[in-house]
């Protein structure tokens, strides 16, 4: 099973409603805020939709291992550490946890109920944007990365 990391690159100012209401449900409220979610019919067409106004791709384990090390949070701001989830989830460490995300076995919004956020709030990526009003053929980081993605979410980590 695939797992996808999107990442919202562009504001919503000025954007159809229909497009605005996607988003919401990917829980891509902000600019740099990614979401992890597994490929099937439901998502893939949810993302076709939002195409220009995110950058996808297929996540490699470790970059989740990372993300979620760096970015997770539990509710109230507080930083995710492995102290907390050997306390208060069924899994020993991060490497676990990612591990679970990447075979599919749990999702993100089922973490809510552990007190860890489904949205990791990345940085705006180190040597800037190669542009987020063109995709990724035309030279700039909208639309399908592949495997790239890694590239993006390292840069934004």
């Amino acid at each position: 099973m695939t797992v996808y990391a999107i990442v919202k690159l562009r504001g919503s100012v000025g954007i159809k409603p229909d497009i605005r209401y996607t988003l919401e449900l990917l829980r891509l409220h902000r600019v740099n805020h990614c979401v992890i979610v597994e490929d099937n019919d439901y998502y893939r067409g949810m993302i076709k939709k939002v195409k220009d106004y995110v950058a996808w791709g297929e996540i490699s384990e470790d970059m989740l291992e990372l993300l979620l090390k760096r970015r997770g949070r539990l509710k109230g701001g507080m930083r995710l550490t492995e102290e907390y989830l050997r306390a208060n989830t069924p899994f020993e460490s991060f490497k676990a946890l990612a591990h679970a995300l990447y075979s599919c076995e749990v999702k993100m919004k089922d973490l809510i109920v552990y007190g860890i956020k489904p949205v990791l709030r990345l940085h705006p990526p180190r040597k800037g944007h190669r542009g987020i009003k063109k995709s990724v053929k035309q030279g700039g980081e909208l639309g399908y990365h592949g495997t790239e993605i890694n590239e993006l979410l390292y840069r934004m980590r």
